[in-house]
């Protein structure tokens, strides 16, 4: 089966399980009518993963780089809204325990990429 670069990134498939998982939050939102929340936390958990693979297809890894950043970016603006979530008692204290974890894992292991990426030639 033909897979796309960012497919083989160890940072891409953990931020897709990450983006899927909020994506199930705000499935959640939705069915509660909390549409805002959950249009906002779709976009912001949708960027994270979007990033990554839209940065795989530059052609430097500057470039790259840059993605890397907004994806970087996202891990933050997530951490936020579930915290407000949390305020609003619309997520558990383990739901949000569990993502902010999970975001600055996330975060820890993108900065290491960029570094990765910013030492290489051309990749």
């Amino acid at each position: 089966m033909f897979q796309f670069r960012f497919q083989s990134l160890e940072v891409w498939q953990l931020a897709i399980n990450v983006t899927e998982q909020l994506c199930d939050i705000a499935e959640i939102l939705e069915s509660k009518n909390k549409f805002r929340f959950a249009e906002q936390l779709k976009g912001a958990a949708l960027s994270i993963s979007n990033n990554i693979a839209e940065g795989s297809g530059s052609n430097s890894n500057k470039e790259f780089s840059r993605f890397l950043d907004y994806s970087h970016r996202s891990y933050f603006e997530n951490a936020n809204i579930l915290i407000l979530l949390h305020r609003r008692k619309y997520i558990s204290e383990e739901q949000l325990n569990y993502f902010l974890q999970e975001l600055n894992k996330l975060a820890r292991k993108n900065n290491s990429f960029q570094k990765y990426l910013n030492k290489e030639p051309n990749i």
